[in-house]
């Protein structure tokens, strides 16, 4: 048998997603290893090589593209950067996984989409749930008709406020437009939104409404949205990220005519499924590292094994959405 191409990756960014959810993936698939990472604070970037085994360390990006040793680049960065690293990394030849959001904007995600399209190389983005047994078990009850045709989709998802969103002086990233896009909604939406255009194809119709509850920082905390995919299916949305604790939800509905699915997507609760024969609950692990499946498929991609197709083009679509539902789109 052929030996697989070895797949060496560039981390760009080193933050706490790269600690277990996927790090530890890019050295467990057949043919993968890390060999270089970079985060602008150069004693992070030094302390995470020399925890993780990884020969190469930088503080500056292009020299980490630049690493000849360096073949495919993974981007973990805060969402305002993801573009420009990505463009950098495809115009070195190099390919790209990109964590989610693929980008600030919509029309940051079209300019990843060209210069893939025009130097013919890939832009993977990780929405790793699509791969998941977890969600592949909901998909899969839908496949087998177990609630019928399905009439209406809804998502209900409110946390209480984190302790660090009371710190005005010191607010997370991810509550400040100009590096998230957004606020909580522009991170942790996407993988809602994404499942569900994968389980039902391309939202096509959207009208959002976003507002300010909490006056705990700058970006919306409460958005309620509807919409409606390429085949007139309905939907809607509610997030709330300044809600009590009691009313703390994590929630997707699929409205059947012959019954109903309910899952969660951040906390893995038990599928419910809901028919004439009574609620029954289905439990689905996932395995330790949640990005593993995808990253597999990416490196398999990558070695000419198998194809991925989790890449920018189909990632774009969940950006299009939010901004439709921010108003950063007309």
């Amino acid at each position: 048998m052929a030996e697989r191409k070895k797949i060496k990756w560039g981390f760009i960014g080193c933050g706490e997603v790269t600690e277990k959810k996927s790090g530890p993936a890019f050295t467990l698939v057949e043919g993968s290893s890390i060999v270089a990472v970079m985060s602008r604070n150069a004693e992070r970037a030094q302390s995470y090589a020399q925890r993780h085994h990884i020969p190469h360390w930088y503080n500056d990006a292009w020299q980490l593209i630049q690493d000849p040793e360096v073949n495919a680049v993974y981007i973990a960065t805060p969402p305002s950067s993801h573009a420009t690293y990505a463009i950098m990394a495809m115009k070195a030849g190099k390919p790209v996984y990109v964590e989610k959001p693929l980008a600030a904007s919509y029309a940051d995600c079209q300019r990843v989409n060209r210069i893939s399209e025009q130097t013919g190389v890939k832009c993977f983005v990780a929405y790793y749930r699509r791969y998941l047994p977890y969600f592949k078990r909901v998909k899969q009850l839908l496949d087998e008709g177990a609630i019928g045709k399905v009439i209406n989709v809804q998502i209900r998802f409110a946390v209480p406020p984190r302790d660090l969103d009371y710190n005005q002086h010191n607010l997370p990233w991810r509550v400040q437009r100009d590096i998230a896009g957004g606020g909580y909604f522009y991170d942790l939406a996407p993988h809602q939104l994404d499942l569900l255009q994968m389980m039902f194809g391309p939202i096509t119709l959207v009208h959002g409404y976003h507002q300010n509850r909490g006056g705990l920082y700058a970006t919306e905390d409460t958005v309620s949205a509807a919409f409606e995919f390429a085949d007139g299916m309905p939907g809607s949305g509610s997030w709330c990220f300044v809600a009590h604790e009691s009313a703390r939800t994590d929630r997707i509905e699929l409205i059947g005519d012959k019954g109903q699915i309910c899952f969660s997507v951040f906390t893995y609760a038990p599928i419910a499924l809901h028919t004439l024969s009574g609620r029954e609950e289905i439990v689905v692990p996932n395995p330790e590292h949640v990005q593993l499946p995808l990253i597999q498929n990416v490196v398999e991609h990558l070695q000419g094994l198998s194809t991925c197709t989790c890449d920018s083009t189909s990632g774009t679509a969940v950006n299009w959405v939010m901004d439709r539902i921010l108003g950063k789109l007309n």
